[in-house]
């Protein structure tokens, strides 16, 4: 059993602006850790604080490359580029994805667990993951990314499987993030 539950589209928690993290003690190294379970555990690539019902600004993200799991506190995206359409889900949208167009390449500046400053530049998959992860930071879902008409269709298919409480049984889909 993970350490955390990952909260599902509806909860509220989802939608609210995470705080900035102004303390890195026991207590937050205890958080990321649990994430990281919690995030293997849900078979994704990212897990952003809000999704486990903390409002944090912080994710943890395994790219499954031998690394293991990292935690990025306060991040920032300073620069992007180019664009990149890819079918994207989300771990508190399971079972369910878009295609979502996003910048192709960013570059992200935060904090790791000691303090240091991190830079990152990423490109595809770690870009989209990061601005991914970041949305959640900022109490937006991947279906807030959706033209209208998608949006309207994806609303209408969440309603269906919350009325049959489908939500929390779809299987997690390979490509959540």
């Amino acid at each position: 059993m993970p350490p955390y539950r990952i909260r599902l589209f509806g909860d509220p928690v989802l939608k609210q602006k995470a705080a900035e993290v102004t303390d890195v003690d026991g207590n937050l190294a205890r958080l990321v850790d649990d994430m990281i379970v919690t995030l293997h555990d849900a078979a994704g690539l990212g897990l952003a604080a809000p999704q486990v019902g903390v409002q944090k600004r912080l994710f943890v993200y395994d790219l499954h490359d031998g690394e293991g799991g990292k935690a990025i506190i306060n991040p920032t995206i300073t620069e992007h580029r180019g664009e990149w359409v890819y079918e994207e889900g989300c771990l508190s949208v399971p079972g369910l994805a878009w295609e979502i167009v996003r910048p192709k390449e960013v570059h992200l500046t935060g904090y790791d667990l000691d303090g240091n400053e991190v830079s990152i530049e990423a490109d595809e998959i770690t870009a989209r993951l990061f601005q991914h992860e970041l949305d959640h930071l900022e109490g937006i879902l991947l279906i807030e990314r959706l033209d209208p008409d998608t949006r309207k269709q994806a609303l209408r298919t969440l309603r269906e499987l919350n009325l049959e409480g489908g939500l929390e049984r779809v299987p997690r889909a390979a490509h959540d993030l």
